[in-house]
């Protein structure tokens, strides 16, 4: 039976979304935040190319789904690259006083500490089944992210202030949805850690 490849048509985009992430980078540091003056075309092209790449998120699992070609490649590549995407434009928005020091910490504690706790269950044939909250938690997180950059493309006013003020909040829910889930993650697992002792 011949060895199926590596190289679906969901892996590929997610390649794609990976390579893409420090293109978006560069993007959004040369034309940076809309400073309110007026309406930032810029701003509104980094924040249509975040979005793009989020959705490149539900496209790779459509993809593999709908084509019954989920593989071990793409199970460890995915969650990576959605990592990537959220860490890297936080760490954007940090850099642009768009977001709290405290939102990249505990974003970033989290996936160590899941990922550590995934790495020790799985040497013992485990594996701990994702809960739905991971799923709330990336598209909460995600739509956060892509409202605060639409938003600094709009000029000064009740809008601009609006939308940052509705997805600031949004952005503190997405944090509270990570921490939980990681407890969650932790509350499943923390029996085989502790097992052996």
């Amino acid at each position: 039976m011949a060895r199926k490849s590596i190289w679906t048509p969901a892996n590929v985009v997610t390649c794609i979304r990976i390579c893409l992430v420090p293109i978006w980078l560069v993007v959004a540091e040369v034309c940076g935040v809309g400073d309110g003056s007026s309406f930032s075309m810029p701003a509104l092209v980094v924040a249509l190319f975040f979005m793009a790449l989020s959705l490149t998120d539900k496209l790779d699992g459509y993809l593999a789904r709908s084509r019954n070609e989920v593989t071990t490649f793409g199970k460890f590549l995915d969650p990576i690259a959605d990592k990537l995407v959220v860490v890297v434009s936080l760490c954007y928005l940090l850099e642009q006083g768009e977001a709290s020091a405290w939102v990249l910490l505990i974003v970033v504690a989290r996936e160590f500490l899941v990922s550590g706790l995934r790495m020790n269950i799985a040497t013992k044939g485990v594996v701990v089944a994702a809960s739905n909250l991971g799923k709330w938690k990336t598209a909460t997180t995600m739509v956060s992210i892509s409202g605060i950059l639409l938003a600094g493309a709009f000029p000064a006013g009740a809008l601009r202030s609006g939308m940052f003020t509705l997805f600031d909040a949004l952005l503190v829910v997405a944090v509270i949805l990570t921490a939980w889930s990681g407890i969650d993650y932790f509350a499943k697992g923390w029996k085989y850690i502790v097992e052996d002792e």
